[in-house]
C-alpha cells in the first residue's frame, strides 16, 4: 500500500553505514528525510549522495536529519562511500541504510516493478518530528533530484507549520505568503501585524510571519 501524506511513516530497524538504527528513535524530535537510490556505484546516485552531504549545515539549520537507502548491502555501502568522497570532494555524514532484502523498499514502496523489478526508485519522503510523513515525492532513475527545491519545500512545511500561511507558487523564504482562508478578515490584524494586502477575498497576501 502507497504511503500518503499525513500516514504515520513505517518504523524499522536496520543496519546501516553508521551503525544499527530504529528509525522514529534515530528522528527523536527531528525532521527527517529518507531518500531511496537505485544502486551503489552508479553516476547519478554518487553525486546524489555527495549533494547531500555538502548540505549538511543547511539540514542541521533547519533540524532535518538525511538518510539514505537502497538495496545493496553494507559492504557496498561502505565502500561506496570512498568513492563518493573522493569524486565529489565531500565526506558522508550521514546513514545509509542497507536494505539488501528488500525490508524497508517494500514497507515505503520504493520497488516500482514497471520501471525496475528489483532496483529502488528515486523516492523522497519528508518526515515531521510527529513522525507524519509531510512529503512524498517520485523520481526516475535517470534524473537527479533538487536538493535546492527539497530544501526550499521544507522551508514551507515548517513556516506552514506554526503559522496560519501557505506558500504561493515559486515561493522562496523570504517572500510574502498566503493567508489560509481559515483565517476570517477580523483575525487578521492581530494574527499578522506587518500587514496584508487583499488582491481577491479568497487571496490575501502577508509578509512571511517568521522573517
Amino acid at each position: 500500500m502507497a504511503i500518503r501524506l499525513g500516514d504515520v511513516a513505517p518504523d524499522f530497524t536496520v543496519n546501516t553505514t553508521q551503525g544499527e538504527i530504529s528509525f522514529h528513535n534515530w528522528l527523536g524530535e527531528s525532521w527527517g528525510i529518507l531518500f531511496s537510490h537505485p544502486a551503489d556505484y552508479t553516476p547519478v546516485c554518487t553525486t546524489e549522495l555527495g549533494t547531500v552531504a555538502k548540505l549538511k549545515d543547511e539540514f542541521e539549520k533547519r533540524n532535518v536529519k538525511p538518510i539514505a537507502i537502497s538495496v545493496d548491502p553494507l559492504e557496498d555501502h561502505k565502500e561506496w562511500v570512498k568513492d563518493i568522497n573522493e569524486t565529489q570532494n565531500t565526506n558522508v555524514n550521514f546513514p545509509i541504510i542497507a536494505d539488501p532484502d528488500k525490508k524497508v523498499a517494500v514497507l515505503y514502496d520504493m520497488i516500482h516493478p514497471n520501471a525496475s523489478e528489483k532496483a529502488t526508485v528515486r523516492s523522497v519522503f519528508v518526515i515531521g518530528p510527529d513522525k507524519k510523513v509531510k512529503l512524498t515525492l517520485t523520481y526516475p532513475a535517470s534524473t537527479g533530484r533538487n536538493f535546492d527545491e527539497l530544501l526550499r519545500v521544507i522551508d514551507s512545511l515548517q513556516l506552514t507549520a506554526y503559522h496560519s500561511v501557505a506558500t504561493p507558487a515559486n515561493w522562496q523564504d523570504g517572500d510574502d505568503c498566503v493567508i489560509v482562508p481559515s483565517v476570517s478578515n477580523e483575525e487578521i490584524p492581530a494574527k499578522f501585524p506587518k500587514g496584508h494586502t487583499v488582491i481577491k477575498p479568497y487571496l490575501r497576501m502577508t509578509p512571511q510571519p517568521n522573517k
